[in-house]
């Protein structure tokens, strides 16, 4: 049940539906309950009137001579039936049902209730279609055989009514003025206990765009404080993913501006004026090489902003590893052909028993193409003394983990550098080859996404080309 229709939800909407509904549906049970209650505390001081007189009757009852009698002095038979409000009415039956006195119709009661001679009973019954009261007693005679009398006064209902009557207006009455003051007052109770929001909110609103600063938790009620937190580390990440953003532009920046300055002072020299053939075609071959590297370079720059933008949701599918890794590995070995370097695959098959993992097999691509192609740029190889670049996917012996390696017989990468070759731009001092050196960072966020680790560890440890080996754990 709700009591204030509202186009939008509001919390203090809610609260105040979920207490005042229980409140105004209880009210009308209230009212039942209480008139119940009332007719059984109206009706207990009449019922004692009852028994009261069905026993000064049944004392009248006696035997003389082997003979019942039943004597009612006028004065008590006039007191009997002085009433305002209802009609009483009595009746006296002796042994074998004779009638003595009273009512001669009046209902009897059933044989059942003969079980308890000389005790008033109770019971409601009808009497010439009016409810009425009936106190009733078997009187035990003294006689040579055991023989009972019956002895049975009862009244209507009125006084029963007005008094139940009276109590319910009683009871009733004050709860017309106090549940209207018990609305008010959770009313503004709500109000008062919802300015903690409305002051959190003000504090939000006017804050200044690029505050990204925590709340104070602590200024607030402990039911908000939890909300509070969920904001606290909202800003957080928001503000680890704008200082992201403006590292990764400054780097993007400086990595273009580069390549861009070579093509333009290539141009220029291609310009000037007394320059030779070969001097135009060595200033072409320069900006063929440096827009060579600022297409790579952006490319790589679109495939990490592709791969980090899958934060939210990623389509994934079942991945053949070994087959997505082959075709990566095919793909590439013209490029390790021009360079002399020996390309392969080792490991499992496609379709054998493991290979398959939920990914997103452009992504998986991405990734494995990355590995291959950070290997070939950075492996030295001559036709005298080629290079060896392996691809391997494996299940791990110890826990069945699939695997994903790819080495090579270059110099390796020194243990201090380990960690910073997955930086976006970070080179190892001393490597001459070209590259963006966000390779191994788009590795890394790939695997991440796929709930993968990357380790980095040497192919040969102790030889002077220790080679490098890069571990991807699914």
């Amino acid at each position: 049940m709700n009591i204030f229709q509202r186009d939008q939800r509001s919390l203090f909407g809610e609260i105040l539906d979920w207490m005042l509904t229980p409140l105004l549906l209880l009210w009308p049970v209230s009212l039942v309950l209480t008139w119940l209650v009332a007719q059984g505390i109206a009706g207990k001081p009449f019922d004692r009137a009852l028994e009261y007189n069905v026993s000064a009757l049944a004392q009248l009852v006696t035997v003389k001579d082997q003979r019942v009698s039943f004597n009612l002095p006028l004065p008590a038979r006039e007191l009997l039936r002085a009433d305002d409000a209802d009609t009483v009415y009595y009746q006296v039956i002796g042994p074998r049902g004779v009638y003595m006195s009273g009512e001669r119709d009046f209902p009897l009661p059933t044989d059942a209730d003969t079980t308890t001679p000389g005790q008033v009973q109770l019971r409601d019954d009808e009497f010439h279609g009016t409810a009425i009261r009936v106190a009733y007693m078997w009187v035990p005679l003294n006689l040579p055989e055991t023989k009972l009398a019956l002895v049975q006064v009862a009244e209507t209902l009125d006084k029963r009514s007005v008094l139940a009557a009276e109590i319910i207006k009683g009871v009733m009455l004050p709860q017309f003025v106090t549940l209207p003051m018990a609305v008010l007052l959770v009313w503004l109770a709500l109000v008062q206990a919802i300015k903690p929001l409305s002051r959190l909110e003000a504090r939000i609103r006017v804050r200044k765009p690029d505050d990204l600063s925590p709340l104070d938790a602590q200024t607030v009620p402990i039911e908000v404080a939890p909300l509070v937190t969920s904001v606290n580390d909202l800003l957080q990440r928001l503000q680890d993913s704008m200082a992201t953003q403006k590292r990764f532009l400054a780097d993007a920046a400086h990595q273009l501006k580069t390549p861009l300055a070579g093509l333009r002072m290539q141009a220029d020299l291609a310009l000037r004026e007394g320059a030779n053939t070969e001097e135009l075609k060595q200033s072409l071959r320069q900006i063929g090489r440096a827009s060579i590297r600022a297409t790579h370079t952006v490319n790589q720059l679109l495939a990490l902003a592709r791969a980090e933008g899958g934060n939210t949701a990623i389509n994934r599918q079942a991945c053949d590893l070994a087959r997505l890794t082959m075709d990566v590995v095919r793909d590439c070995v013209p490029r390790a052909m021009d360079k002399h370097i020996d390309l392969g695959f080792e490991g499992l098959e496609p379709g054998s028993p493991g290979v398959m993992l939920q990914g997103n097999p452009t992504l998986l691509k991405e990734m494995v193409r990355n590995l291959l192609d950070n290997a070939i740029n950075y492996t030295p190889s001559s036709a005298e003394q080629p290079a060896v670049i392996t691809a391997r996917v494996l299940l791990d012996p110890v826990n069945q983990a699939l695997l994903l390696q790819v080495e090579d017989s270059g110099p390796g990468i020194p243990e201090a550098e380990r960690i910073r070759v997955f930086e976006p731009f970070y080179r190892a001092l001393g490597v001459e080859a070209d590259g963006s050196g966000l390779g191994l960072s788009i590795v890394k966020e790939i695997a991440r996404q796929h709930q993968a680790s990357v380790s980095l560890s040497d192919t040969r440890a102790g030889q002077l080309s220790p080679g490098a080996r890069f571990t991807v754990r699914f």
